[in-house]
């Protein structure tokens, strides 16, 4: 079930992927999370906004927007949504290395590195157009802050 929610929608600019970390891991932290974890919590954010600014907006920046769940089993889900062109192949996509962007020095390690920091990742279209990123983690703390104490 959840316990709090929040939103935030900003424009797809690399200036805004520091706010947008911030701002999740800031919410986050009423859930009691351990450093670890919240530093876990900013690479992955930080790794699927960057996705969004480089590849969804290739003419001009549109609209990211965040949706973050705590739940009470003290776990937290987090919603990149971007309105882009969306990808074509998922699979394709996650492999390690691969980029559309080699010409920017891309890695190509962005989905590697958000799996690697949480404990579930999936991909989904956002019809008509763009992608979802939805981002799952468990914290090893057992002891939530209830909403409204």
């Amino acid at each position: 079930m959840i316990i709090n929610q929040m939103e935030i929608t900003f424009k797809a600019l690399s200036i805004n992927e520091g706010f947008a970390r911030a701002c999740v891991a800031a919410f986050c932290v009423q859930s009691n999370p351990t450093l670890d974890e919240l530093t876990d919590i900013k690479t992955a954010v930080s790794e699927a906004v960057t996705n969004s600014v480089v590849h969804a907006y290739p003419k001009k920046a549109g609209d990211i927007t965040i949706k973050v769940e705590l739940n009470d089993d003290n776990s937290v889900s987090i919603q990149v949504i971007d309105y882009g062109i969306g990808i074509k192949d998922f699979k394709k996509a996650c492999e390690p290395f691969y980029t559309t962007k080699p010409e920017q020095e891309r890695s190509g390690m962005g989905f590697t590195v958000m799996e690697s920091f949480m404990d579930n990742i999936t991909l989904s279209k956002n019809n008509p157009s763009g992608l979802i990123v939805t981002m799952e983690k468990k914290f090893a703390s057992s002891s939530n802050l209830a909403v409204g104490e």
